[in-house]
């Protein structure tokens, strides 16, 4: 079973994931083109119980689209989002896939909000799910 490991970008927080991720995904939303300061947010979901976090993040709440919070983890020296928890999926622990720095990583299989994406922006090879 393989072991990934993220951080942020100054090495204070540190996620250990064990296993493969159970989806991974892109997010085109506003809110995640905010938080990431790019044209989509990437992340990859993971079952709780084979993430293993070193640190101490601090939180940022905020309300998503479909009316469920979600609970971001950030690191207080850097600023760089390493994952959050989303109140609608218990259980799961969601990684941003650039805290892995890692280009073996899975691609993408699904996209969400597609109709907020940039129009230059194409994927190829995942699920559209809007």
């Amino acid at each position: 079973m393989p072991s990934r490991v993220a951080s942020c970008a100054c090495g204070a927080i540190q996620l250990t994931c064990e296993g493969e991720p159970v989806r991974v995904s892109v997010c085109h939303c506003l809110d995640c083109q905010r938080r990431t300061g790019s044209a989509f947010g990437a992340q990859a979901r993971f079952p709780a119980d084979a993430v293993a976090v070193r640190g101490e993040p601090h939180t940022f709440d905020r309300v998503g689209d479909s009316g469920g919070t979600i609970h971001f983890r950030f690191c207080p020296k850097c600023g760089s989002t390493t994952h959050w928890e989303v109140d609608r999926l218990p259980g799961f622990v969601v990684v941003a896939l650039g805290a892995f720095a890692d280009r073996g990583f899975p691609a993408p299989t699904v996209a969400i909000y597609e109709t907020r994406s940039h129009g230059w922006l194409s994927l190829a090879g995942v699920e559209h799910m809007d």
